[in-house]
């Protein structure tokens, strides 16, 4: 019954991770999960995930959040970026990962995933440009630039840090170290 479990845990985390995408909070989801099932499940179960994996993966979610963070301001600060215009690209990245999920629902499997992250890298340009008004069009789309492949550059990264936080969780939840 312990693998059907872990099974369980695996694919509800599969499915956290997926939704790093859409600007959800899913290697947040993916350590309260764990924590769930770790409190849950008796230790005299094996395998079970233990509490270091639990603690190692909320140090790696809290990395992901500062990938992702500084990554975005970064690429807009490099350009000369004002903080009115990072604030315009979180919204406008939040803005436009939603819109890009919903316009890529019609394209078979990756469709959402893929237009949601364009969606954010593109909503996150155009709010960088908008915060940015009192500089010259060429300013404002190098900073636009900047935002977005910032904005890129963060999802990878906060997505590359899930990815250790679900092979962590899967691994130590199927096998008994």
């Amino acid at each position: 019954m312990i693998y059907f479990y872990a099974t369980i845990l695996l694919i509800a985390n599969l499915l956290a991770w997926s939704a790093t995408i859409f600007m959800a909070p899913g290697n947040w989801i993916m350590v309260a999960l764990a924590v769930t099932y770790a409190w849950f499940l008796p230790e005299t179960e094996t395998p079970h995930l233990s509490w270091t994996i639990v603690g190692v993966s909320f140090i790696l979610a809290i990395v992901g959040e500062i990938v992702e963070f500084s990554a975005g301001a970064a690429g807009a600060a490099k350009q000369g970026g004002s903080k009115r215009g990072a604030i315009f690209s979180i919204v406008g990245t939040i803005v436009g990962s939603i819109a890009g999920a919903i316009l890529g629902l019609p394209i078979p499997v990756m469709g959402s995933a893929i237009a949601g992250i364009a969606g954010g890298a593109i909503g996150a340009f155009v709010g960088a440009y908008l915060g940015e008004q009192d500089r010259f069009h060429g300013e404002r789309i190098a900073i636009g630039k900047g935002a977005m492949i910032g904005r890129l550059i963060g999802t990878v990264g906060k997505m590359v840090v899930g990815a250790i936080i679900l092979f962590l969780i899967t691994l130590d939840s199927f096998v008994d170290f």
